[in-house]
């Protein structure tokens, strides 16, 4: 019997659904985690350190079916003490494995900068090139 877990991300309204075992894998988290899930669906979960656990930007609140994810391992729980907005349903979205239903929140200041259209903190092209001198026009 296939597995097909869905993830809702209530704060933005959606709600998805793969065949466990068939999520394409991109070295984004551990294979089926939140944050896979999230990109492999075109939602940004902001991942400065490219799904490692060696930050806490992909943090989430998980708001129901907190059973139907790998238990947090101690590297994730000694990272996400210095997470800002901890509470007692937080988790990781890298080190979090989706195994059934669940359905999370982005915490504000990660949810604003999706909702602007940001990707990873790494701006490199989104730093705007130096403004060029004005060139003043006579008539």
């Amino acid at each position: 019997m296939e597995v097909v877990p869905k993830v809702t991300f209530a704060n933005i309204g959606k709600t998805v659904e793969f065949e466990s075992g068939k999520l394409p894998y991109d070295e984004h988290g551990k294979p089926e985690s939140i944050l896979d899930v999230a990109l492999n669906f075109g939602i940004q979960l902001e991942h400065a350190c490219g799904g490692v656990c060696a930050c806490t930007t992909c943090h989430v609140h998980v708001k129901a079916g907190q059973e139907n994810l790998s238990p947090p391992d101690d590297d994730e729980l000694d990272r996400l003490d210095m997470a800002a907005d901890l509470q007692l349903n937080s988790r990781l979205g890298c080190q979090a494995i989706v195994k059934g239903d669940v359905t999370v929140d982005m915490p504000g200041w990660n949810r604003n900068y999706v909702s602007e259209g940001g990707g990873s903190l790494n701006l490199g092209d989104a730093i705007p090139p130096p403004k060029t001198a004005a060139t003043s026009v006579t008539e």
